[in-house]
């Protein structure tokens, strides 16, 4: 034991794998632990370097290992599987998770206290409150249009669904169907005062958050994308550069490129697709606006005029991006854009 200079930890509920290895990589043991021994046989270890993929629970198991004294590292997943050899195995799975951490080119992932991961859940919650709301005014609107009752999307014109449910004499609504109807209305209106609560409750937060009330005067950047951020992304300076931030977040295009031939396709998709969500969903609102109102910025007139509505969104998204992390990065406030500018 004294030998282990690092461990390949593959995390489940109840069985963990751990691979160990020497300083030059050679095998000293693999084994399977149960949930109760991962920390004491961390305890008796010597301090050493411990890896994990990353997942629902490497935090956790991440703060409990390093508070030990070893050094710990969380790996991307899509990183690790390339090195996983013939067939899935938890054995085959420590392996290579300790042959990824060796690599100099893969970068780990910062661990996450518990009041960062806290945040994260409170508008994860939202999220899926959101979708569960979505998904039952779909269904209210599709049973409605059934029975020869129509409304126009979106939140607002629920209430003229709503409002044909109370009168019991209309020859239209079975009372077998205005009873379900009624309840997934009573689900709509609950789902909408769990979201409203949640956004007081990160509205509260962000008035306090230094960051957030800088982030939240860029335009198209709310209070809840700015709180989805800093869950995210507690430091920024773990990217690199600009494009580092926006290309982990899925904005820039793929690259295919052979000898001297270099082709940009569709933008990845790749990373937090709630972030992603949030800012093109932001940058609509801000293009919505200009075309009603103008804008000051000249770039941003140049792409309404030649390109898309929803190509500008994408490009708008990743400009607010590279805004975001450079604000986080060098501090500063955010600066609207003149005509002199150019911008």
């Amino acid at each position: 034991m004294n030998t282990v200079a690092t461990i390949g930890l593959d995390i489940a509920k109840q069985v963990f794998q751990v691979h160990g290895a020497d300083a030059q990589g050679a095998t000293l043991f693999n084994r399977k632990l149960r949930r109760s021994e991962v920390r004491p046989f961390f305890e008796k270890l010597p301090p050493c370097v411990v890896a994990m993929e990353a997942c629902g629970s490497a935090y956790h198991w991440g703060r409990e290992i390093s508070a030990l004294g070893h050094e710990v590292q969380i790996l991307p997943a899509q990183y690790v599987k390339p090195f996983v050899t013939r067939g899935k195995t938890d054995a085959g799975d420590a392996i290579a998770i300790s042959q990824a951490m060796r690599r100099p080119d893969i970068r780990s992932v910062r661990l996450k206290t518990a009041t960062e991961q806290a945040a994260a859940m409170v508008l994860r919650t939202r999220v899926l409150f959101v979708r569960q709301r979505a998904n039952a005014m779909n269904a209210l609107r599709g049973h409605m249009t059934e029975l020869g009752l129509i409304a126009d999307r979106g939140i607002p014109n629920i209430g003229k669904l709503a409002a044909a449910l109370p009168e019991e004499g209309d020859a239209r609504i079975p009372p077998s169907a205005r009873a379900v109807l009624e309840e997934i209305l009573a689900e709509i209106e609950a789902l909408t005062s769990r979201i409203e609560r949640i956004d007081r409750q990160v509205a509260s937060v962000a008035k306090e958050d230094e960051d957030i009330r800088r982030l939240t005067a860029i335009p198209g950047v709310g209070p809840v994308t700015a709180s989805t951020i800093k869950a995210y992304v507690p430091d920024a300076a773990y990217f690199k550069t600009a494009r580092h931030f926006s290309s982990w977040l899925g904005l820039t295009p793929k690259l295919n490129a052979s000898g001297e031939r270099l082709r940009s396709g569709r933008i990845s998709k790749m990373g937090n697709v709630e972030l992603r969500s949030l800012l093109y969903m932001g940058a609509m609102s801000v293009l919505i606006a200009a075309r009603r109102r103008g804008t000051p910025s000249p770039w941003l007139r140049r792409l309404l005029d030649g390109r898309p509505l929803k190509v500008v969104a994408v490009a708008l998204a990743n400009k607010t991006a590279r805004v975001i992390w450079a604000l986080l990065t060098k501090g500063g406030s955010y600066e609207a854009p003149s005509e002199r500018a150019g911008a």
